[in-house]
């Protein structure tokens, strides 16, 4: 273990636990530097995609044959050789300008786009990919698809993919919380990522989406299945995502406080166990074998892993990672409600976060709608939302009444759904 000393006890959510004071600083400074005072507006989108065979539907893993490692290697060649991600001789992750592709631990597919600075641009990107996708999908008889969660494959007949910190991932989640487990091998999203100005406009954005996003999680729900039988609930993937691992997902804890800011966050940040630690770019770790670089960690932090040293960009950014609030924040406010869409929807959902987020007329109003409101009120709409669908009424206000409101009375119901499920999606 590498040394530290010099801790405090500051945290919302682990009262007592050790938080290293110049480990907070590092993690405001990142924040600090991710703001733009002068506006830019952009967006950065995921969409998770579940792989299926053919014919079936059943889950494509990633190493057995025709499966998810050799549609990366055979994708290869459109992407920079010098910016692939390889652990232990295989190939995990391909990056170009504008894309880069991942794999989450069950193997689904995970396409990242941006900086974009129009919500049409992603489909622009997009469709680049599928045109070099899709003939190879074809031949392996696989296709990419986009619900929240595998439609017939449950969670203990996915094996996860070669990756240190999903083995460990696994390990810790398969012993804390209900629904790891899933999360990790069968859920999907569409995560949505926009640009902050200062701390008070981060928070703020922070607080609005925490609240709003769960109703438009719904008017953009699309997971129909959970283990191979029809969704029990209409937000079952943000359920799955609640029950997780409560020390790290769903609200952010004290973020309707009036005095929260980014210390407080960096704070329950540090505080939390780590889940899994990773010391492959901390230099007082040179020479540590890599099992001592890289394991599991249930119990300790930040303060009890890292030197008492200010932290570098790849710690900041580890540690940032591991956390999975509603929304998360980065150098960027990433937004994570949502299931996988298909880029039709995609691209509705990133136009109608910019509308309301980066319209200064709209998020004001929001703004002034959501002053006051407390964490309490937040997860008593989420329950409402996951209980009842469409017969909630968050906040007081009818589903419909938020369509309205949101400007998706009509644009919804025209976008078109899944070519092998056109019916899964209703608004």
């Amino acid at each position: 273990m590498v040394p530290m000393n010099n801790a405090v006890r500051v945290s919302y959510a682990h009262v007592g636990a050790k938080v290293n004071a110049k480990h907070v600083a590092s993690l405001v400074d990142y924040f600090e530097r991710g703001a733009k005072p002068e506006r830019d507006d952009g967006y950065g989108v995921e969409i998770e995609h579940l792989p299926v065979r053919n014919g079936t539907d059943v889950a494509v893993g990633y190493a057995e044959p025709q499966g998810v490692e050799e549609l990366l290697e055979r994708l290869r060649p459109f992407y920079r050789a010098d910016q692939e991600f390889v652990e232990d001789g295989h190939l995990l992750g391909l990056k170009r300008p504008g894309i880069a592709i991942s794999l989450e631990p069950g193997a689904q597919f995970e396409v990242s786009i941006g900086v974009l600075h129009r919500p049409e641009q992603l489909r622009e990107i997009y469709s680049q990919f599928r045109a070099e996708a899709d003939p190879i999908l074809d031949d392996l008889g696989f296709r990419l698809i986009n619900y929240g969660y595998q439609p017939v494959t449950g969670f203990a007949d996915i094996r996860i993919h070669p990756k240190r910190r999903y083995a460990a991932m696994n390990d810790y989640l398969g012993h804390v919380g209900q629904y790891g487990l899933n999360m990790m091998r069968c859920s999907a999203s569409t995560q949505v990522s926009i640009d902050y100005s200062d701390e008070a406009d981060a928070i703020a954005k922070m607080r609005v989406g925490s609240a709003l996003n769960p109703i438009i999680a719904l008017l953009f729900r699309n997971m129909p299945y959970f283990e191979g039988n029809p969704s029990p609930c209409p937000l079952m993937r943000q359920r799955i995502w609640d029950k997780a691992d409560p020390q790290r997902t769903g609200l952010t804890p004290g973020l309707y406080d009036r005095r929260f800011g980014w210390e407080d966050y960096a704070a329950d940040v540090l505080a939390t166990p780590m889940m899994f630690v990773d010391l492959t770019h901390t230099p007082e770790a040179a020479g540590m074998s890599e099992d001592e670089q890289e394991y599991v960690a249930f119990r300790q932090n930040a303060a009890d892993v890292y030197p008492d040293r200010p932290l570098n960009d790849y710690e900041v950014g580890h540690l940032l990672s591991t956390h999975f609030n509603d929304v998360r924040l980065k150098n960027f406010v990433e937004m994570r409600h949502w299931d996988s869409l298909p880029i039709e929807r995609a691209e509705l959902l990133t136009a109608t976060v910019g509308n309301l987020y980066y319209d200064d007329a709209h998020f004001a109003r929001l703004k002034d709608f959501f002053d006051g409101v407390s964490e309490v009120e937040v997860e008593a709409a989420k329950a409402d939302l996951q209980a009842r669908g469409l017969d909630a009424r968050p906040y007081g206000v009818s589903v419909s009444q938020w369509q309205a409101a949101l400007g998706l009375m009509d644009t919804l119901s025209a976008i078109p759904g899944d070519p092998v499920h056109p019916a899964v999606f209703q608004s």
